[in-house]
């Protein structure tokens, strides 16, 4: 399995970065993409794959991060798409849940790295909060950009447009959740061919561990569990399917 998004770089994972990488390979988890969220945080990113040949990392600024970031950090973020261990752009995207008050410099940011994505010919990570409207009027633009939409938690309904639109969806540890039975339909509904398991930590632990705060990447495969039970298959088989999907998306083979 492949932990398609986690946060490595993070204190609360890097302070016991071995231990979760042993944990991650003792579950299954043999690879991960950890993905950074200002530019001082992208060059951690990098700087960490350097080290870890079972890590690459997608590099960008978050939507949460524009009010203390620059549209000339894009530049930056440029040169650092040259490393090896870059497989992506982003995390980027829009976020209309915590950033209410940075809307138009949120849309500044997102159309500015997918102009970079276009011209490197990378895909990109996005996020996406309350946000779907916008965020697929702006990738109408951007058409020959790859992109997935990372910890997806919309309706069924928002999940169709997305793969529609030829995109991928990225299921973490929300699916898991009592009150999530709507998104459990959209992982069983999502084509085989569109979809990746993820973490997103330390954030979003899955069931059954919600009791510990930090989630890792070992804990995919509980996120995996259900997306399998929901799809009627093994778990085996939904490794199959999100590596091979990883895979293909961020071609890394």
């Amino acid at each position: 399995m492949i932990d398609s998004h986690c946060h490595l770089t993070d204190p609360r994972l890097g302070e016991q970065l071995l231990d979760v990488l042993a944990r991650a390979a003792a579950a299954g988890v043999g690879r991960m993409i950890t993905v950074g969220t200002s530019l001082e945080d992208d060059r951690r990113c990098v700087e960490l794959c350097r080290q870890l040949p079972q890590v690459r990392c997608a590099i960008g600024i978050h939507p949460n991060y524009v009010a203390e970031s620059k549209l000339e950090d894009v530049e930056q973020i440029e040169l650092l798409q040259l490393d090896g261990s870059v497989v992506a752009l982003g995390e980027t995207g829009l976020d209309y849940h915590y950033g209410q008050e940075t809307k138009l410099r949120q849309r500044e940011f997102f159309i500015r790295q997918l102009e970079l994505a276009k011209k490197v010919n990378r895909p990109v990570v996005i996020h996406c909060r309350e946000a779907v409207d916008d965020t697929l009027s702006i990738l109408n633009d951007f058409t020959s950009v790859a992109a997935l939409f990372h910890c997806f938690t919309g309706t069924i309904e928002e999940a169709r447009r997305i793969v529609d639109a030829g995109y991928y969806l990225g299921f973490g540890g929300a699916v898991t959740f009592k009150k999530s039975e709507a998104l459990r339909d959209v992982a069983r509904e999502a084509p085989a061919d569109r979809f990746v398991m993820e973490t997103d930590a330390p954030y979003l632990t899955p069931e059954p561990m919600r009791k510990q705060k930090i989630n890792e990447p070992a804990m995919v495969m509980h996120t995996a569990a259900v997306v399998a039970a929901a799809r009627g298959v093994d778990v085996d088989e939904i490794d199959r399917l999100s590596t091979a999907n990883v895979q293909r998306f961020f071609g890394w083979g």
